[in-house]
Protein backbone atom coordinates (compact mmCIF):
# COMPACT_ATOMS: atom_id res chain seq x y z
CA UNK A 1 0.00 0.00 0.00
CA UNK A 2 1.48 3.73 -0.92
CA UNK A 3 2.03 5.69 2.21
CA UNK A 4 -0.41 9.18 2.25
CA UNK A 5 1.28 11.89 4.72
CA UNK A 6 -0.74 14.65 6.41
CA UNK A 7 -3.91 14.78 8.77
CA UNK A 8 -5.44 11.35 6.50
CA UNK A 9 -8.89 10.53 8.61
CA UNK A 10 -9.25 7.42 6.68
CA UNK A 11 -8.04 4.64 4.32
CA UNK A 12 -9.73 6.43 1.39
CA UNK A 13 -6.78 9.69 1.41
CA UNK A 14 -9.89 11.87 3.06
CA UNK A 15 -8.35 14.40 5.01
CA UNK A 16 -9.38 16.48 8.29
CA UNK A 17 -9.45 19.47 5.31
CA UNK A 18 -11.80 17.74 2.61
CA UNK A 19 -13.88 14.59 3.72
CA UNK A 20 -16.94 14.09 1.71
CA UNK A 21 -17.56 10.57 -0.18
CA UNK A 22 -15.55 12.01 -3.33
CA UNK A 23 -12.61 13.08 -1.60
CA UNK A 24 -11.25 9.84 -2.51
CA UNK A 25 -7.65 10.99 -3.95
CA UNK A 26 -4.06 12.11 -3.02
CA UNK A 27 -1.27 13.77 -5.18
CA UNK A 28 2.08 13.13 -5.53
CA UNK A 29 3.96 16.54 -5.13
CA UNK A 30 6.12 17.24 -7.38
CA UNK A 31 8.41 19.24 -4.73
CA UNK A 32 9.27 15.86 -2.57
CA UNK A 33 7.77 13.09 -4.24
CA UNK A 34 5.35 12.62 -1.70
CA UNK A 35 1.76 11.57 -1.39
CA UNK A 36 -0.67 14.17 0.43
CA UNK A 37 -4.35 14.55 0.19
CA UNK A 38 -4.46 18.24 -0.22
CA UNK A 39 -2.13 21.12 -0.75
CA UNK A 40 -3.09 22.22 3.30
CA UNK A 41 -1.85 18.34 4.35
CA UNK A 42 1.41 19.44 2.69
CA UNK A 43 1.91 22.91 3.64
CA UNK A 44 1.62 21.71 7.65
CA UNK A 45 3.06 18.11 7.08
CA UNK A 46 5.17 18.56 4.07
CA UNK A 47 8.93 19.55 2.71
CA UNK A 48 8.63 23.21 3.54
CA UNK A 49 8.57 23.50 -0.67
CA UNK A 50 5.87 24.23 -3.19
CA UNK A 51 6.55 23.22 -6.80
CA UNK A 52 3.71 22.47 -9.13
CA UNK A 53 4.28 19.28 -11.87
CA UNK A 54 5.23 21.07 -15.27
CA UNK A 55 2.89 20.09 -18.12
CA UNK A 56 5.78 18.23 -19.89
CA UNK A 57 5.35 15.49 -16.70
CA UNK A 58 2.36 15.16 -17.19
CA UNK A 59 2.87 11.38 -18.23
CA UNK A 60 3.67 10.49 -14.93
CA UNK A 61 1.88 8.51 -12.19
CA UNK A 62 1.00 11.28 -9.34
CA UNK A 63 -2.32 10.65 -8.12
CA UNK A 64 -3.76 8.16 -6.44
CA UNK A 65 -7.24 6.56 -6.19
CA UNK A 66 -7.78 6.00 -2.16
CA UNK A 67 -10.53 3.56 -3.49
CA UNK A 68 -8.33 0.76 -5.27
CA UNK A 69 -5.07 2.26 -4.78
CA UNK A 70 -4.16 2.70 -8.35
CA UNK A 71 -1.74 4.95 -9.49
CA UNK A 72 -2.84 7.34 -12.49
CA UNK A 73 -0.82 9.43 -14.35
CA UNK A 74 -2.06 13.69 -14.34
CA UNK A 75 -2.98 13.03 -17.99
CA UNK A 76 -5.76 10.03 -16.78
CA UNK A 77 -7.28 12.22 -13.78
CA UNK A 78 -7.16 15.24 -16.15
CA UNK A 79 -9.50 13.35 -18.45
CA UNK A 80 -11.38 10.80 -16.56
CA UNK A 81 -14.14 12.84 -16.12
CA UNK A 82 -14.13 12.55 -12.35
CA UNK A 83 -13.98 9.07 -11.82
CA UNK A 84 -10.88 6.59 -11.46
CA UNK A 85 -10.70 4.61 -14.87
CA UNK A 86 -9.53 1.00 -12.80
CA UNK A 87 -12.63 0.99 -9.79
CA UNK A 88 -14.88 3.36 -11.75
CA UNK A 89 -15.05 5.17 -8.25
CA UNK A 90 -16.30 9.08 -8.17
CA UNK A 91 -13.49 11.96 -8.09
CA UNK A 92 -14.71 15.55 -6.46
CA UNK A 93 -15.09 17.82 -9.32
CA UNK A 94 -14.84 20.43 -7.10
CA UNK A 95 -10.76 19.77 -7.49
CA UNK A 96 -10.29 21.17 -10.59
CA UNK A 97 -10.83 24.39 -8.48
CA UNK A 98 -7.50 23.43 -6.85
CA UNK A 99 -5.62 22.02 -10.00
CA UNK A 100 -3.01 24.99 -10.33
CA UNK A 101 -1.85 24.16 -6.09
CA UNK A 102 -0.50 20.68 -7.83
CA UNK A 103 -0.29 21.22 -11.57
CA UNK A 104 1.26 23.92 -14.17
CA UNK A 105 -2.28 25.27 -15.40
Amino acid sequence: MIEVKGSVIDKHTRCVHYHSERDVIAIKFYCCKTYFPCVHCHEQHGCGKHVVWPKERFHEKAVLCGVCQTELTIEQYMTSNYHCPHCNAAFNPGCQLHAHYYFEM
